[in-house]
C-alpha cells in the first residue's frame, strides 16, 4: 500500500495499460472494470484537484499510448513520416486524449458529494460524458470507448441494444465505483449491500441478452466477402494495377454468392477509369446468379473526389460515398495552416476527398436494404442508426492495411460487433487484409477469414427488421441518464452541506 501511495502516477499509468487488455485482441473484459476501479480508488485518495487531474492524465497516457500505438505504423511505414516525428506525433496525440481523463479527475475532485454519490454517480457520469465528447470534438475519435471491451462473453453486452456503447460504458464505470465503495465499506454491513447492487446490475445485463429485439426478414441468402491482401505500400503502384484487377476478378468468378462485396477502394482507380470489359464481366457474373456486386473505388465529379462504393448486377446502379472522413488521411483540417503536413511530410494518396453527404439512401440490392459504412464510419453509432429501421443489413468495407500487423484491425472488428448489437442487424465486413468477417445480430462472429491472407469468405446471412431501443433513442437516453445522475449528486451535496452547517451551528450554540 505504501508503494501505491508513493508512486501513484506510475500505478495510474499501468492501470491504463491494463485497460487495453480488455479490448481486442486480448478481450479480457473484466480488465477494464478492474482498471477503472483502481483509478477511482486513486482519485478517492488524491490530495486535491491537481493531484487527481495528474492521476487521470497518467491513466489516459497508459490507455492511449498502448491502445492506439498503431498510428505510428500508418505514419512511418506507409506515410513516409520520419521515425522520430512519427513517434512524437503518436505520443502527442495520446497525450491529447489523456487530457479527457485528466479533466474528469479535476472535476470529480471539485464536486465533492458524499462518498457513495461520488463513486456511484459523479465519477461514472463524468467518465461517460468525456467518452461521448471525445466522439464529437474535432470530427470525433471514440476509439477505446470502454463499452467496446465487453463484446466477448460479458453479460454487460445486454445493455448495448438499449443504451448503446455509452450505456455499456456507464455500467462498467458504475461497477468500478461499486467495487471501490464495497472495499471502503468492507468492515460495514452495507458493504454486502453494495456488492448485491453490483451483482444485480450484471445479472440484469445477462437477462437483457436473452431478448431478441429484431426479427428475421425474408429468406437467407449467400454472400461472398473478398479479401485481396494487397500490401499497402504496393496498392497504388501503377505497375501493380493490372495484377490487382486480375486478382479481384478471379475472386469474384470463383464465388456463387447472391451478394459479393469488395473491400474499401479495392480497385485503386477512379470508377470512370475502370475498363469496360472488366465491368461487363462483373455484371454478367452477378446477373447470372440473380444478384449484385458492391465494388469499392474512388469516384470523381465536377473536380471533386469521393471514397465510394457502387453496385453492379441485377439491381439498378446505385452508390454510396463516404461522409465521415478521417482528418489528414482523407481531408486536411485547417487547410491554410496544416496543408504542409500532407504535402511535405506525409505521402498519403487521395488525402483530400469530399464528403458524400449525410442523407444518402440505403442500397436496394440482392433483395436487401443495405446500409453501407466505409472504414472508420462504423465507429459512430448514431450515424449508423440514421439508416434504421429501414436497412435490413449492415455492410462495412475497410482497408486496415495501413496499420500493418498491429491490433488495430481486431479493435475495428470489435467496434463493428458493437454496431451489430446496437442495431439488431447482421454486419458484413469486407477488408483488404483483415478482419473480414460475418457478424450476427448478437455481436458474435459467425465466420472470419485469417488476417493477411488472400481469400473469399462465403456464408449464409439473414436480413432483419424492427428496431432496438437504441435505434429509437440513440444516445439521447444515456445522456439524459447522465444528466440526472449529476443532478442527484448535486442535490445530495447541497443537503450534505446544509446538514453540516446545522451541525456546526448547534455545536456553537451548545458552547
Amino acid at each position: 500500500m505504501k508503494f501505491i501511495f508513493k508512486y501513484k502516477g506510475t500505478v495510474a499509468f499501468f492501470l491504463g495499460l491494463l485497460a487495453v487488455s480488455g479490448f481486442a485482441p486480448v478481450s479480457a473484459f473484466p480488465a477494464t472494470v478492474i482498471s477503472l476501479a483502481g483509478l477511482f480508488w486513486l482519485w478517492r485518495h488524491a490530495n486535491g484537484k491537481r493531484a487527481a487531474a495528474r492521476l487521470g492524465f497518467f491513466f489516459g497516457l497508459g490507455l492511449f499510448s498502448a491502445g492506439i500505438s498503431w498510428l505510428y505504423i500508418a505514419q512511418h511505414d506507409y506515410g513516409d513520416m520520419p521515425f522520430l516525428l512519427a513517434i512524437a506525433t503518436t505520443a502527442l496525440f495520446a497525450a491529447f486524449l489523456a487530457l479527457f481523463p485528466a479533466l474528469i479527475g479535476y472535476l470529480q475532485a471539485r464536486l465533492r458529494p458524499p462518498l457513495w454519490a461520488r463513486l456511484m454517480l459523479v465519477m461514472p457520469a463524468l467518465w461517460v460524458l468525456s467518452e461521448w465528447m471525445r466522439g464529437l470534438l474535432f470530427t470525433g475519435f471514440p476509439w477505446l470507448t470502454m463499452g467496446y471491451s465487453q463484446i466477448s462473453e460479458s453479460p454487460l453486452t445486454g445493455y448495448a441494444p438499449v443504451f448503446g456503447v455509452y450505456g455499456v460504458s456507464l455500467v462498467i464505470a458504475i461497477s468500478a465505483g461499486l467495487l471501490v465503495l464495497s472495499w471502503e465499506m468492507r468492515r460495514n454491513a452495507r458493504g454486502g449491500m453494495v456488492l448485491a447492487i453490483l451483482l444485480f446490475s450484471w445479472g440484469m445485463g445477462w437477462g437483457l441478452r436473452a431478448i431478441e429485439w429484431t426479427q428475421p426478414e425474408g429468406e437467407t441468402f449467400r454472400v461472398a466477402l473478398l479479401q485481396g491482401n494487397i500490401p499497402q505500400d504496393l496498392k497504388f503502384n501503377e505497375g501493380r494495377l493490372a495484377g490487382t484487377l486480375d486478382k479481384y476478378l478471379k475472386l469474384v468468378l470463383q464465388s456463387d454468392a447472391h451478394l459479393t462485396v469488395f473491400p474499401e477502394t479495392a480497385l485503386p482507380l477512379f470508377r470512370h477509369e475502370l475498363p469496360q470489359y472488366y465491368e461487363d464481366l462483373l455484371i454478367k457474373h452477378a446477373r447470372k446468379r440473380g444478384g449484385d456486386i458492391l465494388v469499392g473505388a474512388f469516384e470523381t465529379e465536377r473536380g471533386l473526389h469521393y471514397n465510394s462504393v457502387f453496385t453492379l448486377g441485377t439491381a439498378d446502379s446505385q452508390g454510396y460515398r463516404k461522409n465521415h472522413l478521417v482528418p489528414f488521411g482523407e481531408f486536411i483540417p485547417l487547410r491554410p495552416v496544416l496543408a504542409w503536413v500532407i504535402n511535405e511530410v506525409l505521402h498519403i494518396p487521395m488525402a483530400d476527398l469530399t464528403r458524400g453527404g449525410e442523407r444518402q439512401p440505403v442500397l436496394q440490392i440482392a433483395g436487401q436494404r443495405v446500409a453501407v459504412q466505409i472504414c472508420y464510419e462504423d465507429v459512430f453509432g448514431e450515424e449508423v442508426i440514421r439508416y434504421l429501421p429501414e436497412a435490413s443489413l449492415l455492410v462495412n468495407v475497410s482497408n486496415d492495411a495501413w496499420y500493418g500487423k498491429s491490433h488495430a484491425a481486431m479493435q475495428h472488428n470489435q467496434i463493428a460487433q458493437m454496431r451489430a448489437l446496437e442495431t439488431g442487424r447482421m454486419m458484413l465486413r469486407a477488408t483488404n487484409t483483415g478482419v473480414t468477417s460475418i457478424i450476427r445480430p448478437d455481436g458474435s462472429i459467425q465466420m472470419m477469414l485469417p488476417q493477411h491472407k488472400e481469400g473469399v469468405l462465403a456464408g449464409e446471412v439473414q436480413g432483419y427488421g424492427g428496431s432496438t431501443p437504441y435505434v429509437r433513442w440513440g444516445n439521447a437516453a444515456v445522456l439524459l441518464l447522465l444528466t440526472g445522475m449529476l443532478l442527484v449528486a448535486r442535490l445530495v451535496r447541497g443537503k450534505s452541506s446544509i446538514y453540516s452547517s446545522q451541525a456546526q451551528s448547534l455545536t456553537q450554540d451548545s458552547k
